[in-house]
Parts: structure tokens; sequence; C-alpha cells
């Protein structure tokens, strides 16, 4: 059995403030889930997982200092500066 070992990142406040604002306008609360980085004891593995945004039921992907959200999975990826089109589209 694998022993993974977690240490959460905290968002950075200019990204926590972002989310802030489009919640704002987009009349909702998101909720902030804290990414981690998770090494795997043992071996030289180690994965950042990114932070997740609720919004209106959908989760969004973001890392810190990145210009692309991701739509509750890597696979549909949008930019930051039209999230809050999005989300008021869906």
């Amino acid at each position: 059995m694998l022993n993974i070992e977690t240490k959460e990142l905290k968002i950075s406040d200019k990204l926590k403030r972002k989310i802030e604002i489009i919640g704002r306008f987009t009349n909702t609360t998101p909720i902030i889930n804290n990414g981690s980085i998770k090494n795997i004891t043992g071996t030289n593995v180690a994965y950042v997982m990114p932070h997740i945004i609720v919004i209106k039921n959908n989760k969004y992907l973001i890392f810190d200092e990145c210009d692309d959200v991701y739509v509750n999975t890597f696979k549909s990826k949008i930019s930051f500066k039209d999230l809050e089109d999005y989300i008021n589209s869906h």
C-alpha cells in the first residue's frame, strides 16, 4: 500500500480576490477548496492538485498564476477572463 504525504497549498490573495469579484458579479458565493501537493513516500513521484472553486454546482480547477480555468475536469478549459461570462451562461 502506498503512503501519500499531503501538503495543502494556500490560494494567493490575488486569485482569491478575483474569484470573490466574479462571485459578486454572478450573484453567487464561491466555495474555495485549497489545492495540495501530494508526495508518494519512498518514491520520487509528486503531483499538484489545483484549487477547486465551486460555483453554481460546477467545479472550476485553478492554479495560482495560471490564465486558464478547467471546467469540472482537465478536458475542458476556458480563459480566466471569460469565467464570469461562462458562469452567467451555465
